[in-house]
């Protein structure tokens, strides 16, 4: 589905990037793990569009898209790619609901629309009782849960992730790491995740080691299921979620 190929970045005389290929399939979770200052975030970026490289390419299904204008790289983004954040970036003046539609009314959908099914996906994730609460009325978990709905409601092709467990506790991590392997078995969706965190990295199906700007090696997992079944409890039964896509 997507293609990193010989990418390589700098910034002045450092060497961020060296010569990286990725490949990244469907319906697949990898994570991407390393020390810090290993160029994780960068990679991430780079594919992810919101930042070029030096030298390189990056493919989607086949096309080229990095001799995009910014203004089509920019529509390419907000159809196609979906970002959740260690800090959940939800605008603190808008409600959960409307922090969820705006990227699909960015992307040309009406309001109502865009509204209703922010809506429904927050309702899949749990939080169809916090639809007009603002941020700073919800919690760090709840936060992260809105932001992963922000993420889905436009379908991307991929979700790209930096460290979304980094700023949570114990309880908080698994019930998001249930989540995003419940959305990749339920809806198909394609996870690539910076992370410290090893729970996130034991729901992947591989994990990419990173250091000095290289990829190190790629660890291929032969069964990548989560095994918490106690943080399963509490979180929202999404398999019949398919109705609203």
């Amino acid at each position: 589905m997507i293609e990193i190929i010989n990418i390589n970045k700098s910034y002045g005389n450092l060497k961020v990037l060296n010569d990286i290929s990725l490949s990244i399939r469907e319906n697949e979770i990898i994570t991407i793990v390393g020390p810090s200052g290993a160029g994780k975030t960068t990679l991430l970026q780079i594919a992810g569009t919101l930042d070029r490289p030096d030298s390189g390419s990056v493919r989607y299904d086949g096309t080229e898209i990095l001799g995009l204008n910014d203004k089509k790289l920019s529509k390419f983004r907000n159809s196609n790619i979906g970002f959740i954040f260690q800090f959940h970036q939800l605008l603190p003046e808008f409600t959960a609901q409307e922090n969820v539609a705006i990227p699909a009314i960015i992307g040309g959908m009406g309001r109502k629309k865009a509204m209703r099914e922010a809506e429904e996906f927050l309702g899949m994730l749990g939080l169809g009782e916090r639809l007009r609460h603002k941020p700073a009325e919800m919690s760090g978990g709840e936060r992260q849960r809105a932001a992963i709905a922000r993420a889905l409601i436009n379908r991307p092709k991929v979700i790209f992730a930096d460290e979304p467990t980094g700023s949570l506790d114990s309880r908080n991590r698994d019930e998001i790491c249930a989540i995003i392997s419940d959305l990749r078995n339920s809806l198909g969706q394609t996870f690539v995740i910076v992370t410290h965190d090893p729970t996130i990295s034991s729901i992947a199906d591989r994990i990419v080691s990173m250091a000095d700007g290289r990829i190190l090696s790629v660890e291929q997992k032969i069964a990548a299921e989560t095994e918490l079944s106690e943080s399963m409890e509490s979180v929202p039964d999404i398999a019949h979620s398919e109705e609203i896509l």
